[in-house]
């Protein structure tokens, strides 16, 4: 029980600091609400992006934080907090480019049935199912398939930071997104 009391305290004190940061706009009142929780956002950063881009993505979302946690009405900051990076880290990887200048989404959306125009369905919602399936992913391929598309990784360097063979990459990537658009498919097809 004192787990769930030191939550309900928490969840107090950070109610009390937002209030405090809306009504003073002091700057050092939001750094102290945030640094208890840059752990979080950091975690959820590097499931998206290498670690320097994590680390600049925790101070953008920070100074997101400074105009948008005045907008808003939040009842409990760490998941409001969360919700935020992950869509932040969502938008980001929409405007990065791969090298061909597609929306990085493992190639996927050269698929017709995955046109966000003329599905209806969104780039968000669709990078929100991609992330879903490479969490069914095994765990070679979900590893493989992260460096190579989303971390823009080599054949070679994949090979290099996970210590798979070479050959053994290429299959882990080729099966991998094989898997990846067929629950994507199958995701697609429970939404329609």
């Amino acid at each position: 029980m004192a787990f769930l009391h030191h939550n309900i305290m928490k969840e107090e004190d950070d109610a009390a600091l937002i209030q405090e940061y809306k009504h003073s706009g002091k700057l050092d009142v939001l750094a102290a609400l945030y640094q208890r929780y840059m752990n979080l956002v950091y975690g959820v950063c590097l499931r998206y992006f290498d670690e320097e881009t994590s680390k600049d993505a925790v101070m953008q979302i920070f100074e997101e934080l400074i105009a948008k946690l005045k907008q808003h009405e939040v009842q409990n900051f760490k998941s409001w907090l969360h919700v935020l990076t992950r869509n932040y880290c969502l938008m980001r990887l929409r405007s990065m480019k791969n090298r061909e200048g597609r929306v990085i989404s493992i190639d996927l959306m050269e698929n017709d049935s995955f046109q966000h125009h003329e599905s209806g369905v969104s780039v968000e919602a669709h990078l929100q199912d991609m992330e879903r399936c490479l969490e069914t992913l095994p765990e070679e391929q979900k590893r493989s398939v992260d460096l190579f598309y989303l971390k823009e990784k080599s054949y070679r360097e994949v090979a290099d930071m996970t210590g798979y063979e070479m050959n053994k990459v290429k299959s882990y990537i080729q099966n991998g997104k094989r898997n990846l658009k067929i629950c994507m498919e199958q995701q697609h097809a429970s939404q329609a």
